[in-house]
């Protein structure tokens, strides 16, 4: 079976599905060793990775290796996150393609207007809904594995207001869409009534200091939600860890202490050393 199959299975479950935020096959590896059972792929950590803002700088091909990075790093599923599709109709095709190959379980396609920005800051703008729903049917027509999910995600609420979101949503759902992500809710009423009103599978994005209050994710269970995802979870913790290092260093001259921190074996045990190990040996002839 497929990863993608895995993510159905799942899904299927009546446990909320938690995928923490990776952008690069370290992060995604920690995630895994976690215990978390889906990976998230951020587009703003890898945004970030390549020193740029989450601004839609970065081209499809680029997000597709950032997926397929993280596709290949483990055994869980990756969920992806594919911006606008990069296009139209014909853009999103090629981009599913693109991202299925890589390994990914599935990604999700938004309406905002290219070049999209960070869907917890200002000044977005969204294509008419029609066309929204236009991308949404040629990426559940572009999938060659059924089984691959395709979520629909409306920034539609910053400037249109929550119920041109929901029905977005619903019109995506009714065109095929395995879930929907309504992004960016502004209150914790809005993020009750989400799942109630669009009556379909919803994810959750949890972004500390963003437009969305901060919930637990029992809470985002309780209210409906099947799928939560922290993209900003772990770049988040790597930036604050490299900022603390690097003033350490700056203060004292010297390294901060490592007495908390994996020496040089372990990391890489962690990045799967082993295996690479055991194939140094294994090819050649025997003496």
């Amino acid at each position: 079976m497929t990863t993608a199959h895995d993510l159905r299975q799942l899904l299927s479950r009546p446990e909320l599905v938690v995928a923490p935020g990776a952008y690069d096959g370290m992060t995604a590896k920690m995630v895994e060793a976690a215990g978390f059972a889906c990976v998230y792929m951020t587009g703003a950590g890898a945004s970030a990775a390549r020193g740029f803002p989450d601004y839609g700088l970065l081209s499809m091909n680029e997000m597709a290796e950032a997926a397929g990075v993280l596709a290949r790093s483990v055994g869980v599923p990756v969920i992806a996150d594919a911006d606008t599709g990069y296009g139209n109709e014909l853009n999103v095709t090629r981009t599913v393609r693109e991202y299925e190959m890589r390994g990914v379980a599935g990604l999700h396609i938004e309406d905002q207007v290219a070049p999209k920005r960070c869907g917890h800051l200002d000044g977005k703008e969204v294509i008419p809904r029609d066309q929204f729903v236009a991308k949404i049917r040629a990426a559940l027509a572009a999938r060659r594995d059924p089984a691959f999910l395709v979520i629909a995600r409306t920034d539609a609420r910053a400037m249109l207001g929550l119920d041109e979101a929901v029905e977005r949503a619903r019109e995506a759902l009714a065109a095929g869409a395995d879930m929907v992500f309504v992004e960016a809710a502004q209150s914790m009423e809005e993020l009750a009534s989400i799942p109630r009103r669009v009556e379909g599978p919803c994810l959750l994005n949890i972004v500390r200091g963003g437009k969305t209050p901060d919930l637990d994710l029992a809470t985002a269970q309780e209210m409906g939600y099947r799928l939560a995802i922290l993209p900003s979870l772990l770049i988040g913790a790597a930036a604050s860890a490299c900022e603390q290092a690097l003033s350490a260093l700056r203060s004292t001259g010297q390294p901060p202490s490592s007495a908390h921190a994996p020496g040089v074996a372990e990391r890489f045990r962690r990045l799967g050393a082993a295996e690479w190990d055991a194939l140094r040996t294994r090819f050649q002839a025997a003496e």
